[in-house]
């Protein structure tokens, strides 16, 4: 057996151990002949490298014993009373969300705010308990698409985050509500545009780039709270001046859609899309340790990053490498690289090569 990258697989090739997504989800099972098709589909899930049969391995006999896999965590989590709960309501309040809001901009009906809050905070309730809300956001892929679940995905983490920066009850709503409408904008935007699996060309990307003045003029005719209004509008700026629709420089950007502005990438990255699958969270915190801090908010960044990897400790993870460990302790000086503990002792990434890295939460 042998571990060969992904992008040198060939047809005929024998997998020697399940190959498993970033969600824990089989792709393909042990003993399964490569395909053109499933080689494609294994980029599309980018799974870094498969392990492959060579011709000296042995057969297992019929009598040896097959191992039983350890149960993940986030196994657990799926087969837990409180996830299957969750996961009932948030389908349920996506369909919802969705009703609503193509009424409104489909048939200029009246945008009800509190209402849709309200369904959010009954989300909220529905999740507190041992099980952290990014815990349940992580098993629920098999939900996601770019508009209607992405929005209640990042009002729950505006809601989070805010209340980890310790704003008002009154604020914390209010970051809720910004997280819930920051992209409706999208809806104006031709769909085969929106869903497209290949590179945007310039003339599609700047047509994307009009959803925020969009948002704005939907959310202006409902004539909701201005902070809502500026979050939709606001929330691709970014703190060196560099974002879209305006360039606002940092003083100009309304907070609330700094905080949307960290819960929309976040989700989209750790989301799945046409042509990648989900990146591993530890590897958003990673790019966002590279690339954040000029862009972002410098105390909402740090705030957010320091929270959501502790929301991670006791959970097992796979290396790029192909270890296994569970995360022990988190490193402040670098947040995506912690200390895994594992049956042999203790692995502390901030002590090991750049190339090896947190590839998947099991």
């Amino acid at each position: 057996m042998k571990r060969i990258s992904t992008t040198q697989l060939t047809p005929g090739m024998m997998v020697a151990k399940d190959v498993y997504s970033m969600d824990d989800q089989l792709i393909l099972p042990e003993g399964f002949s490569l395909t053109d098709r499933t080689i494609t589909r294994l980029l599309y899930y980018s799974i870094p490298f498969v392990y492959i049969k060579e011709k000296v391995d042995v057969v297992p006999s019929p009598t040896m014993v097959t191992k039983v896999p350890e149960t993940t965590h986030s196994t657990y989590i799926k087969n837990s009373p409180e996830f299957k709960k969750f996961s009932a309501e948030f389908k349920k309040d996506v369909s919802h969300f969705k009703s609503i809001l193509n009424d409104v901009v489909e048939k200029n009906a009246p945008l009800d705010v509190d209402i849709l809050l309200k369904d959010t905070l009954s989300l909220l309730d529905t999740a507190r308990g041992n099980i952290h809300i990014f815990d349940m956001l992580h098993n629920l892929r098999q939900y996601d698409d770019l508009t209607y679940t992405h929005g209640l995905n990042v009002a729950l983490i505006c809601n989070v985050l805010a209340s980890w920066l310790k704003f008002a009850p009154e604020e914390i709503e209010l970051a809720t509500q910004c997280g819930l409408l920051h992209d409706i904008g999208k809806l104006k935007i031709p769909e085969h545009i929106i869903k497209k699996p290949d590179r945007l060309t310039d003339q599609e990307y700047d047509i994307i780039k009009k959803h925020p003045i969009e948002g704005y003029k939907i959310l202006k005719r409902c004539n909701v709270n201005h902070h809502i209004m500026n979050a939709a509008l606001m929330h691709h700026e970014r703190c060196d001046g560099k974002g879209y629709p305006i360039g606002l420089p940092a003083e100009k950007i309304s907070k609330y859609a700094k905080i949307v502005s960290i819960a929309d990438v976040y989700d989209a990255m750790t989301a799945a899309r046409v042509y990648r699958g989900p990146l591993c969270p530890f590897k958003v915190i990673e790019i966002f340790e590279h690339e954040g801090f000029q862009k972002y908010d410098t105390q909402y960044i740090l705030t957010f990053l320091e929270n959501v990897v502790s929301t991670y400790i006791s959970n097992r993870v796979r290396l790029t490498d192909g270890r296994e460990g569970t995360v022990f302790f988190i490193n402040k000086q670098a947040l995506s690289r912690p200390l895994l503990k594992t049956e042999d002792g203790y692995i502390d990434l901030m002590q090991e090569p750049s190339g090896v890295s947190i590839e998947a939460i099991l």
